[in-house]
């Protein structure tokens, strides 16, 4: 379903939109009302929501779809300002899981444009195909028991050998649904005796005004991260969009160094370099905490940090809106524990105590 009262950019996404076999546009409207009314019949999987529109706006809206199609997953449309930002991260806070950004009248929006590639990766990795092949509730009642695959349990890490004292840093890397996951884990990390270093794949703008709602949702001291900002315990550090964020030691204090290199799995930032630098300095003291998100961004350091006898966690399937990054990890077999959201922050909690 699209949502926008601009016929220009429904028309872009149409165009887009159609040229694909295995994606359907049920309802392309120009205002809240109206989807609201329409997602009621048409149970779409997936609404691309504008923010400001005349009648009822995105942020109005929202929670009403959310009521209509509670299957669905929207993703707010928004503009690259500080306002477009502000309300899409109260979006996130509503139960939107991921955010495109409008492209601006100089960008290009046709056929093997980035746009293009980035929407279309982004509908496919909320509802893979398997996912919209999967049969109704109605119909899985009806397949007899024997007929059901059970899904093949997660091999954990057991290695004896794996550092189980109080961590030195916690590094996080998150993605699609990442901000509502950040604002859940995060709360259990209040008066924390180590820094915590966050990367979430989004835009520029975007990391500081999440930033600012993880401190305002958690009650954490959390900064967006800076060149030579100095890492402080108990305060967690956001990558700035556009940038990779690094660790480094500078005159005894570890301290933020901003990257500009090219991007790493198709990410800038990304959870890679950030991790990578993090072991450099803190060895096997380092807790990879790997949350929602598409693509398997962090895959490669976190094999390296259990390869150094640190520890990684990942979010368990069926809370992650996309299981992609904490899939990745859970199936290579290196993970100590595999969590749903809400039990993250408490095993943290407990493995700073020393407990787990």
């Amino acid at each position: 379903m699209l949502v926008d009262d601009s016929a220009v950019i429904r028309g872009a996404l149409t165009r887009i939109i159609d040229r694909q076999p295995d994606i359907t546009i049920i309802s392309s409207l120009v205002n809240g009302e109206m989807a609201v009314s329409s997602a009621r019949r048409t149970q779409p999987d997936i609404i691309i929501l504008d923010i400001e529109m005349p009648v009822m706006d995105g942020l109005t809206a929202l929670p009403l779809l959310l009521e209509a199609a509670p299957r669905a997953k929207v993703v707010m449309f928004s503009s690259l300002t500080e306002k477009g930002a502000a309300v899409t991260l109260k979006a996130f806070s509503l139960g939107a899981v991921e955010c495109l950004v409008k492209p601006t009248a100089a960008q290009q929006v046709g056929e093997g444009s980035e746009f293009e590639k980035s929407i279309l990766a982004l509908i496919r990795g909320l509802v893979p195909r398997s996912a919209a092949q999967a049969p109704s509730p109605a119909q899985a009642s009806a397949i007899p028991t024997p007929a059901r695959i059970a899904k093949p349990p997660i091999a954990l890490n057991q290695s004896p050998g794996a550092y189980r004292g109080r961590p030195d840093l916690i590094a996080i890397g998150s993605s699609t649904g990442g901000p509502q996951a950040l604002f859940e884990v995060v709360k259990s990390f209040s008066g924390f005796a180590m820094p915590i270093v966050i990367t979430q794949h989004m835009p520029a703008t975007f990391t500081k005004i999440l930033a600012d709602h993880i401190r305002q949702q958690t009650g954490v001291p959390t900064h967006e991260g800076a060149q030579d900002m100095v890492l402080e315990n108990g305060h967690a550090y956001v990558a700035p969009g556009g940038f990779h964020m690094l660790l480094v030691k500078k005159e005894g204090r570890t301290v933020i160094q901003l990257n500009d290199g090219p991007p790493e799995n198709f990410c800038k930032p990304s959870v890679e370099p950030m991790l990578r630098s993090a072991i450099d300095l803190y060895g096997n003291k380092v807790l990879g905490v790997i949350l929602t998100g598409m693509g398997n961004d962090g895959l490669g350091a976190s094999k390296t940090l259990v390869e150094r006898g640190g520890r990684v966690i990942a979010q368990d399937e069926e809370t992650s809106i996309v299981w992609g990054m904490p899939g990745a990890v859970a199936r290579a077999g290196i993970c100590t524990a595999v969590l749903p959201l809400k039990e993250i922050g408490p095993w943290v909690k407990n493995a700073v105590a020393g407990k787990v």
